[in-house]
Parts: structure tokens; sequence; C-alpha cells
């Protein structure tokens, strides 16, 4: 007779449960090290009695925030700076990208032009800026064009960089197949060309803040570069630093919009990372 050894089959062990992944880590790191940095800022001031006149405490920077916000002390002053900044950088940027796309695309126009743009790049803009004050005046339209002169060279040399970045194999087929220079420019250059584009606008909106707050120090009437030279004559260091984190917000927003705007445009870029962070 046959016999048949049936095999005892054990129930697997459970398995421990998976460890919970934050979703964004950054965020958590980020509030932590702002305690650590604050908190040990304060600390070291009140530690060292260091004088209030030069470096304020956390505390007072944050209520001569608070004060400045609530009084509306600092809200027509950062509208000013704003519109210089944004005005400036339109008008940098727009004829950075149109003169960019002239120097990529005719030799004769990059041999003659491009060495005069470099050579008033090298000019350090707070020398030229109260040229300009001269020349315009006090009010907002030198400040505009200082922040223009400041945000024009990022853009121009990532437009050159990209519109020249398109791969020498895809440009020979659209010429096989009879493509003008005009549908080569939109259909192969610009697409390529995009992601450097807007890392240099990006570079540009964040340095138009500073040309902004250039032209305001060489002379000006309104703007925040104007109240931290009045806080400076009143020796008001705490209002200073006020000024400081309202001017360091304003960049973290217009950087913030424009790696938005970049998302939006150049979407196939965040997929490919996606698809490659996936893999």
């Amino acid at each position: 007779m046959n016999t048949r050894t049936a095999s005892t089959v054990l129930p697997a062990a459970p398995s421990a449960p998976p460890a919970r992944r934050i979703a964004r880590p950054e965020i958590p790191l980020a509030i932590a090290l702002f305690v650590v940095v604050v908190g040990g800022w304060e600390l070291a001031v009140r530690a060292l009695d260091v004088s209030a006149l030069v470096v304020p405490p956390p505390s007072a920077v944050a209520l001569a925030l608070w004060g400045g916000l609530i009084s509306n002390a600092f809200t027509y002053h950062f509208g000013v700076t704003a519109y210089e900044t944004l005005a400036g950088f339109a008008v940098g940027a727009g004829l950075g990208l149109v003169l960019g796309s002239l120097v990529s695309q005719f030799v004769l126009v990059e041999k003659t032009l491009y060495p005069y743009i470099v050579a008033f790049q090298t000019i350090p803009k707070v020398a030229i800026a109260p040229l300009f004050v001269i020349w315009f005046g006090y009010g907002m339209t030198s400040k505009v064009i200082i922040t223009a002169t400041i945000a024009f060279f990022p853009a121009l040399a990532n437009t050159i960089v990209g519109l020249r970045a398109a791969p020498a194999d895809q440009i020979e087929l659209l010429r096989a197949f009879t493509a003008t220079r005009w549908q080569i420019f939109r259909m192969a250059r610009v697409p390529h060309a995009l992601p450097y584009i807007f890392a240099g606008l990006d570079v540009s909106i964040v340095l138009s803040v500073i040309g902004a707050v250039v032209g305001e120090f060489v002379g000006a009437q309104a703007g925040l570069g104007y109240l931290i030279l009045q806080r400076t004559f009143s020796m008001d260091t705490a209002g200073m630093f006020a000024i400081l984190i309202l001017l360091s917000a304003m960049g973290i927003v217009l950087h913030a919009v424009m790696k938005y705007a970049r998302k939006r445009v150049v979407f196939w870029l965040e997929t490919q990372k996606d698809a490659t962070l996936g893999a």
C-alpha cells in the first residue's frame, strides 16, 4: 500500500507594517532649521549682551515688522518697489529674449552687437545708476531702467544657449523636409530652448529685486530701499531687518511664481522627471 506523507504548512509570520513616510519631509526640516537659527540668534544676542543698534534680537525685528504692517507704513513703499521690480523685469527680460533670438540666429548680429552687450554688462550697475537718476529723474522711471539693465543679461545669455541647444539631427531632418528657417525655429529650437529660457528668467526676476533697491539707494522718493536709508539715518536697525525680510519675501514669491510658470509651460520636463523617479 502506498503511503503519502502530508507536509505541514506553517502559517507565515505577520509582516511588520511598513514605516510611514512623511509626504513632504522638507517642510518639518525647514521649520526645524528656522527655529534653530532664530532661537540661537535670540539666545546669542541676549547672552552676549549685544547692543540692539548692532544686531537686534529677532523679537525686536518681529515687533518692528508687525508695527510697520499694521500701521501701513510699509504698504505703499512695498508696492513701489514691487512695481519697479516687475516693470524692470518685463523690459529687461523682454529685450533679452528678443536680442538673444537675433544673436543666436544671425551670425552677423552676434559679431556686430554682442561684443558691445558684453562690454556694457561688465560695467557695475552701481557705478552707472547715478547717471540714470540724472537723466531720468528721481521717480520710478530711472529705477525701472536700472532694474532692466540688471535683468537683461541672464535672459539674453540663456536664450542664446537654449536656442542653440536643439539637436543637429533634428534640424537636419526638418531641413530635409524643406522646412523654412521660421518653422525650424518654432518647431525645434524654441521647445529645446524653453528650459534654458525659464532658468534665465528665474535668475532675472530675483536680480530685479536687487536692481530696484540699488536704484532706490542712489536716489528715490519712495520704495523699500528708500525706507532702509531712512532707518539707517535714524539708527533703527530692527526696522532695517524688518524691511530686509519684506524684500526676501518678495523675492521668494516671485521665484515661486516663475517656478509655477515653468511647470505649466515646460510641462514635459516634469513628466520626464516623474518617470525617472518612478523607475
